[in-house]
């Protein structure tokens, strides 16, 4: 196992500069893992928010008792400070895995060890990282949605060796799809399940700002612009009138679509209350008409009533036609 630790080719290939930002440090320490973290608290008390568990030389408490215990053993140089040592750990991190550097005279050279490694056929979705409501964002951290199969190691890999990104640490947690009921029993959907990993960044990345924390005139500029070029809203009205039209017909059903207010309940609930108010408006006039025929001893004649209720009026198109012959 000594063997094994003083191998070279087999140490993590953290790319570290220190010293690193604050903000780096407090994403280092909040990522940390739910049992670490317990036994810290336990150990150190509460760390409060937005503050690192770090020393002042960058140290974790980890490469703090590792540190100490060295200093102990008087396993370190006399004279070797806290600085020194966290350098000489980071740089012994920072080498890339697969490569060493032979001196040949004054010409210093670098070989490819072992065999080369293609482009992987994975996916990595960057998304959002989790902040808190009140708490600004961290840009030292990025989270990705990988594959399950994905591990640390291959992310670190890929984002080192084709984007040049260099990180200090990587979390993984996995979500699973809850069951789902089907026909032949019981499922897991697998659009559902994946893998996400947190990596904490040495050079910081701003992710894009949401709309909802946009000032009102960005806001509405960046609408005008996403609308301009990927038509979001006039796709969704496209797809609302072809889901209606496939619905209510064609030909003498046909009818006339109104973007994008025609499907809203509220729209819908005001033009059946004006129609229906409409409707019992006509009825109110007719029945007053004929009340005051019927007061002036008068024959009631469908013709000469329709020509006096219904002179300011038009009439619905389901109201139907009087009859011919009068009433008494």
């Amino acid at each position: 196992m000594q063997a094994l630790r003083r191998c070279p080719n087999f140490c993590r290939s953290y790319a570290t500069q220190p010293p690193l930002p604050e903000l780096a440090r407090v994403a280092r320490t909040k990522s940390a893992p739910l049992a670490v973290r317990l036994r810290r608290r336990k150990q150190f008390g509460a760390i409060p928010e937005g503050k690192s568990d770090s020393t002042e030389a960058g140290l974790t408490p980890t490469e703090q008792a590792r540190f100490t215990r060295l200093s102990a053993q008087g396993a370190l140089p006399n004279g070797q400070t806290e600085e020194k040592w966290l350098a000489r750990l980071n740089a012994r991190r920072s080498r890339v895995r697969g490569f060493i550097r032979k001196k040949k005279g004054d010409i210093t050279e670098t070989e490819v060890l072992g065999r080369r490694v293609y482009l992987p056929n994975i996916l990595l979705r960057l998304v959002r990282n989790n902040t808190p409501p009140g708490q600004p964002y961290n840009p030292y951290e990025a989270t990705f949605r990988i594959p399950q199969s994905v591990t640390k190691t291959d992310v670190r890999s890929l984002l080192q060796a084709i984007y040049g990104v260099k990180i200090t640490y990587i979390r993984t947690d996995n979500y699973i799809s809850p069951w789902y009921r089907t026909v032949n029993g019981f499922e897991r959907r697998s659009y559902k399940t994946y893998k996400r990993a947190v990596v904490g960044l040495v050079d910081p990345f701003y992710y894009p700002h949401r709309l909802e924390d946009m000032p009102s005139d960005k806001r509405k500029k960046r609408e005008e612009w996403i609308e301009k070029h990927f038509s979001i809203q006039h796709t969704r009205n496209l797809q609302k009138e072809e889901l209606l039209r496939m619905t209510k017909g064609q030909g003498r059903m046909s009818w006339k679509f109104n973007a994008p207010y025609a499907t809203k309940k509220s729209h819908i609930i005001r033009l059946v209350a004006e129609r229906r108010a409409k409707r019992e408006g006509l009825v109110n006039d007719f029945a007053g008409g004929m009340r005051e025929l019927r007061e002036g001893g008068e024959t009631i004649d469908y013709a000469k009533l329709k020509a006096k209720v219904l002179k300011t009026n038009t009439p619905p198109s389901d109201i139907p036609s009087p009859p011919s012959a009068p009433v008494e």
